[in-house]
């Protein structure tokens, strides 16, 4: 995976690229911190009609389906709405890459022969994004479990402290959660940081 100012490169027919913010078929990614899926960021365009249409290939879908698939891939990680879904699907039938029947009011969409060849000429490139943001849900969901635990089915707050410590508190927590699968040296310099912290506490005490 490439980055660059913060930016997910996602990989396109010609390669690499950069992603932008403002294209017609981007999806939002709840959540921050480190990873391929910036909170906020978006799918280029070209890399989102691939996923959407590895999904097809799995089974016929529709609009729905396709987001609550996503959602579902990425522990809720990553929710495209439906302005940026149903384009894409709309795109993928008229370049000839899906099909649609109809089911009560549903339009359901289904991979044609174009679509299968398309994607098998982009197979790595729909495994990378489709891997990359199983596992960057994967890690979401462990850090939220992680900072939300629960004390007594509350989150558990400092009692009889000032709000701005057990602000500062969330926010340690915060960013520590953001280093669970960091490299050991990370996690190592994180550590320091926390002894360092915790000395300079108490000898604030101290006086």
């Amino acid at each position: 995976m490439h980055k660059c100012h913060g930016y997910w490169y996602g990989a396109g027919r010609r390669g690499y690229r950069g992603h932008g913010q403002g294209g017609p078929f981007g999806g939002r990614f709840r959540g921050g911190g480190r990873g391929p899926f910036r909170g906020g960021k978006m799918i280029a365009d070209g890399d989102l009609r691939l996923i959407v249409l590895a999904l097809l290939e799995e089974e016929p879908r529709h609009g729905y389906d396709v987001i609550k698939s996503l959602e579902s891939r990425s522990r809720g990680a990553y929710s495209p709405s439906p302005g940026v879904v149903y384009p894409t699907l709309t795109f993928l039938e008229e370049a000839g890459y899906a099909t649609t029947t109809t089911e009560g009011n549903k339009k359901v969409y289904a991979i044609t022969e174009a679509g299968r060849t398309h994607l098998d000429e982009n197979r790595d490139i729909a495994d990378t994004i489709l891997s990359a943001m199983e596992a960057y849900g994967a890690k979401m969901a462990k850090a939220s479990a992680w900072y939300y635990r629960q004390e007594d089915g509350a989150q558990s707050d400092i009692a009889g402290v000032l709000p701005e410590v057990n602000e500062a508190r969330r926010a340690l927590k915060a960013a520590i959660a953001d280093t669970l699968e960091a490299s050991d040296d990370e996690q190592k310099r994180v550590a320091q940081i926390l002894r360092d912290a915790a000395a300079a506490i108490r000898k604030t005490d101290d006086h």
